[in-house]
């Protein structure tokens, strides 16, 4: 059964879901945003390293040293997630601290873990 009919489309759904919808699709700014964040943690040694700073904030040698990573290798990652503003960083002398930015990175590795 048809429900709605737009611009001589025929559709299946009511035009309350339709506008429903159409309100809360995201849109293009937000889009590009989603899916540099969703790129950002497609990288394995990206996800351990943001795993890793749920728990407490470290150095690159810290980091370097828990994950078995290479200290380049970590650094270039770091300022991956930098750069989409993932993770902090905060300086103490010549060492600079990283952090997890904001509590919602956890609930959205928590619920990807949850999903798996």
């Amino acid at each position: 059964m048809i429900v709605s009919t737009v611009e001589n489309r025929k559709m299946l759904i009511d035009p309350q879901t339709e506008t429903l919808i159409r309100e809360n699709v995201p849109k293009a700014d937000a889009l590009t945003g989603m899916a540099d964040f969703f790129s950002t943690l497609s990288d394995q040694t990206r996800i351990r390293i943001v795993s890793a700073l749920s728990i407490s904030s470290m150095c690159v040698n810290d980091i370097s040293n828990v994950l078995e990573l290479n200290q380049t290798t970590v650094s270039h990652q770091l300022k991956n997630l930098r750069t989409i503003g993932i993770v902090n960083v905060k300086r103490q002398g010549k060492v600079a601290f990283y952090s997890l930015s904001d509590t919602v990175i956890l609930d959205i590795m928590l619920s990807a873990v949850n999903f798996i």
